[in-house]
C-alpha cells in the first residue's frame, strides 16, 4: 500500500506547482528546477517513462475499434497533464514511428478529471482518430499502435468549448469524424446529469461509419431531452440546410456547435450569417482551406541544424516534423498563433492567400510554404 501511493504521488502532476499550492508539490517542482541540465526524468524514467519534468507524456492503456476504419485510444497521461479542460478542446500528440516523431493534434472525447473503472480508476484522457487514406499517422494510431505504447502530450487548448452549466437549447451538426470534439460535451453533460434541451444530427456514408453510434443511441435513450438523428449520404446525399426548418422547427434558438468538412462549415457559417444568427454559431475546423502555393526550396531549422528540400505545397511546419525538428504547434490550420517562428531569412508564402512573408516576419509555420530557400529560427 505505502509502495501504490508513493507511486501516485510521484505520477502526479509537477507542473504549474505554484498554482496547485503545497509545501510537498513545490519541493518536487524546486528539484525539477535546481537539477537542470540532469532533470529528474533523466534517472526516473528507467523506472517510469511518464515520470518526467521536461515534457508531458503519455501511455496508450487501450485501443478500442470504433468503426472498420476509426479506433478510440485511452491515454494514461504522466506529470504535469491539467486534467481541467474544457469539453471540445483538442491536444498534440507525438508518437515515435521508425526513428522520427510525428505530431498531430486531435479532440479529445472524454469529459474533464475522467476515469474509467477498467483503468484502475485513475484519470485518464481519450481521442478517437479516423484512418485517413492520405494520413500516414492517423492510419498508425488507428491500425499500429498498440497498448503500452509512449507517446509524447501537448497540453489541451482550442475555443470550440461548451461552458457549465450548459445552454437551455444547443443544436450539434457534426459529420464524420467532426463528431470527436461533440462527444467530449455529451459526455461531459450525461456525467453532470445536466443535458439540457439538445439535438444532434450526425451525417456519414452509412451507418457502418458511424463513430459512437451505440452510445449515441443509449444516450438518447436514457434522456429524454437529447435526441439523435442521423443521415446517411450514401442512401440520401448531402443534408440540406433548407431543410432544417422541417426537421428542427426551432433551429434559431438554439446556440449551435458544427465540426465536419470543410465544404459543409462553409455552408454553414453561410446560413447562419444570411439568417443574422452568426454570433450563435460555433465552429471547428480540422484542416485549413488552402487556395495558393509556395514555390518550394530548401528550408534550414538553424538552431536544430537540419535542411529539408520541399515542393509549394508543403507547410513549413510539416517541412520541420519530416526533418525531425520539434515544432511547436496547436490548431494546425492558422487560428491559434502556437506554430508562429521567426523567418530568418528568405520568402515564405502563406497559404490561404498567397500573402508573402520576408526576412524578420513572424510566420505562422502551419499554413505558410517555402517561396524560394528560406531559414526558420528553431
Amino acid at each position: 500500500m505505502v509502495f501504490k501511493n508513493v507511486r501516485e504521488w510521484l505520477e502526479a502532476p509537477a507542473a504549474s506547482v505554484a498554482d496547485r499550492g503545497g509545501r510537498l508539490n513545490v519541493l518536487r517542482g524546486a528539484v525539477a528546477r535546481v537539477t537542470t541540465p540532469l532533470l529528474p526524468d533523466d534517472y526516473l524514467h528507467l523506472a517510469n517513462p511518464l515520470w518526467s519534468a521536461r515534457e508531458l507524456r503519455g501511455r496508450v492503456v487501450e485501443v478500442r475499434k470504433e468503426t472498420a476504419d476509426s479506433a478510440t485510444l485511452v491515454i494514461k497521461p504522466g506529470w504535469g497533464f491539467d486534467f481541467k479542460y474544457q469539453p471540445g478542446q483538442y491536444i498534440g500528440i507525438g508518437i515515435l514511428v521508425e526513428g522520427r516523431w510525428h505530431w498531430r493534434s486531435y479532440s479529445l472525447t472524454c469529459p474533464p478529471n475522467w476515469s474509467e473503472p477498467g483503468h484502475g480508476g485513475k484519470r485518464v484522457i481519450s481521442i478517437a482518430v479516423k484512418a485517413m487514406p492520405e494520413g500516414f499517422l492517423s492510419s498508425h494510431l488507428v491500425n499500429g499502435v498498440q497498448p503500452g505504447a509512449i507517446i509524447r502530450l501537448q497540453a489541451p487548448q482550442g475555443g470550440f468549448v461548451m461552458s457549465f452549466p450548459p445552454p437551455d437549447k444547443v443544436l450539434f451538426l457534426t459529420a464524420g469524424s467532426g463528431i470527436t470534439p461533440v462527444m467530449s460535451m455529451l459526455r461531459g453533460m450525461d456525467r453532470r446529469e445536466q443535458v439540457t434541451d439538445v439535438v444532434h444530427l450526425h451525417s456519414a456514408r452509412t451507418a457502418d461509419d458511424v463513430m459512437f453510434g451505440n452510445e449515441l443511441r443509449a444516450l438518447h435513450d436514457r434522456h429524454p431531452s437529447f435526441s439523435t438523428h442521423l443521415h446517411l449520404t450514401g442512401e440520401n446525399g448531402k443534408f440540406k440546410l433548407t431543410d432544417l426548418d422541417e426537421r428542427f422547427p426551432d433551429w434559431r434558438e438554439r446556440e449551435t456547435w458544427a465540426c465536419g468538412p470543410a465544404a459543409m462549415l462553409d455552408e454553414i457559417e453561410q446560413y447562419w450569417r444570411e439568417a443574422g444568427l452568426s454570433d450563435r454559431l460555433h465552429v471547428e475546423r480540422f484542416e485549413a482551406e488552402r487556395s495558393a502555393v509556395g514555390e518550394g526550396g530548401t528550408v534550414t531549422f538553424a538552431k536544430s541544424d537540419r535542411t529539408v528540400e520541399v515542393d509549394g505545397a508543403t507547410s513549413l511546419l510539416e517541412a520541420g516534423e519530416s526533418a525531425g525538428v520539434q515544432m511547436p504547434f496547436g490548431c494546425r490550420m492558422g487560428i491559434c498563433q502556437t506554430c508562429v517562428l521567426t523567418l530568418s531569412s528568405g520568402h515564405a508564402r502563406d497559404l490561404r492567400n498567397g500573402d508573402e512573408k520576408r526576412e524578420g516576419d513572424k510566420v505562422q509555420t502551419c499554413i505558410s510554404a517555402a517561396a524560394g530557400d528560406c531559414t526558420l529560427d528553431i
